[in-house]
């Protein structure tokens, strides 16, 4: 008998909220994204509604203008050593660059995270798009998008031999003869490769997990591939169910043309609920959170991801005709196509593309009732559009506390999430995926 197929969830956490108005209401704190306090309440809040993961997204460089909304944020790996400490079964996700990092300080980092957490790393795999993170380390111009994904292979393939580089009984620990490790279960990885020499094993033993779960967020061709040999969890954005069950099936199909199993890989599509006890008070809320944007604001970052020069756009008009194709876009190619399109197929004006945008840059905003949110989910999962959902409030704490007090307790009731956590505790386990075998010790197919 199959196992029932459960819905994943993890609350992707920023700031005041996924909204970028969210800081200008009344309930929010200015200062909560350098507040340890504010991560553990909501770290506690996700972990009462079940929750498998939480997620921190970052970059290298300070995005964006500092008038738009609480900017800067606090190193990830860092943050979540302080939250493992605080929380007992939630996984524990963050972002970090293959452009900008070392893979033997990053594979540290993340193996430490795994182990002080009692195996709930995870580690979102990016490659940085952007001038500004390239112009903070030396560089004139970001790199190629396929020479960032070439780079990002090759660090994947280092860090994995890192990790595997102690076998899991290296450790011996006999007081009576001396001997405290095997050295002949230590495996250097002497790679040499286009990208990165790395020679000496890892300073670390192997973690709780092998690897931490391995996130990937791309979804253009480049990352989809990406995906498909690498990644256990995807973070996609997707704005209608027929294109996320397009999305869905494709990369489905792609992981299994890489020699691996489909279920072992999980699409998670966005959604920034903004819940109510009616669907006119969800509007309502809505709609204040779009009052409080200030347009200047929203134009300058729509001109940003379009590679327009400032001023190029007008408030009331639509998006230029002559707009140039995802091919010739070095940058956030997947996103840059997503926000075209929405704005071509509903026709909106400028106007109304930087409203919609304002709640979740192109992830799916869907206000309603708790009813209502737990129905599009319920849909989306059980028509081949997802495997669960990161959860994006569109303001916190306030956000998440509506989502767990009255949307979990209805996709219970439909069978769709666990009660409680249970017996397993590794963020794998979490979702449903197998502890990776050593590379250097599995028994040849």
């Amino acid at each position: 008998m199959s196992a029932v197929r459960r819905l994943r969830l993890n609350a992707f956490l920023m700031n005041t909220g996924h909204h970028e108005a969210s800081w200008r209401l009344p309930e929010s704190d200015p200062y909560a994204h350098v507040e340890l306090g504010h991560y553990v309440r909501l770290a506690r809040t996700a972990e009462r509604g079940t929750f498998d993961s939480l997620f921190l997204a970052d970059g290298p460089h300070l995005w964006g203008s500092v008038g738009q909304r609480p900017a800067g944020a606090l190193e990830p790996l860092t943050l979540l050593t302080a939250l493992a400490t605080a929380t007992e079964h939630i996984g524990l996700i963050a972002t970090a660059s293959t452009s900008y990092n070392s893979p033997y300080n990053l594979a540290r980092r993340f193996a430490s995270l795994d182990i002080v957490s009692g195996g709930r790393a995870g580690w979102n795999v990016v490659t940085t798009a952007g001038a500004e993170a390239a112009r903070n380390f030396g560089l004139d111009a970001e790199p190629a998008h396929a020479d960032r994904y070439a780079r990002a292979a090759e660090f994947l393939d280092v860090a994995l031999k890192l990790w595997d580089s102690w076998e899991d009984d290296t450790i011996v620990a006999d007081k009576a003869s001396g001997v405290w490790g095997d050295d002949t279960k230590i495996h250097p990885p002497r790679h040499r490769g286009t990208y990165f020499g790395v020679e000496g094993a890892l300073n670390v033993p192997r973690s709780p997990q092998g690897y931490p779960l391995l996130v990937q967020a791309g979804s253009s061709e480049d990352g989809r591939a990406f995906a498909a040999r690498y990644a256990e969890a995807v973070f996609t954005a997707q704005q209608t169910l027929e294109d996320a069950q397009d999305f869905y099936a494709d990369l489905k199909s792609r992981t299994r043309a890489a020699g691996r199993d489909p279920d072992h890989l999980k699409v998670l599509p966005g959604i920034v609920p903004v819940i109510g006890s009616t669907e006119a008070e969800a509007r309502a809320a809505e709609q204040l959170l779009e009052d409080h944007i200030v347009p200047a604001h929203g134009v300058a970052n729509l001109e940003r991801l379009l590679h327009l020069p400032s001023g190029t756009l007008e408030l009331d008009a639509p998006l230029p005709a002559d707009l140039p194709p995802e091919s010739a876009i070095e940058g956030a190619k997947s996103r840059y196509t997503l926000v075209v399109g929405l704005a071509r197929r509903e026709g909106l004006t400028v106007r109304r593309l930087v409203g919609r945008l304002g709640g979740g840059r192109g992830h799916l905003t869907f206000a309603g009732t708790p009813e209502q949110v737990a129905g599009a989910i319920e849909r989306w999962f059980t028509l081949g559009a997802a495997d669960g959902f990161n959860i994006m409030p569109a303001v916190l704490p306030s956000g998440l506390d509506l989502f767990v007090d009255h949307v979990v307790p209805l996709l219970r009731a439909r069978g769709l999430l666990r009660e409680e956590y249970g017996p397993r505790r590794t963020l794998r386990e979490r979702y449903g995926l197998p502890r990776p075998a050593n590379q250097y010790t599995a028994s040849p197919v």
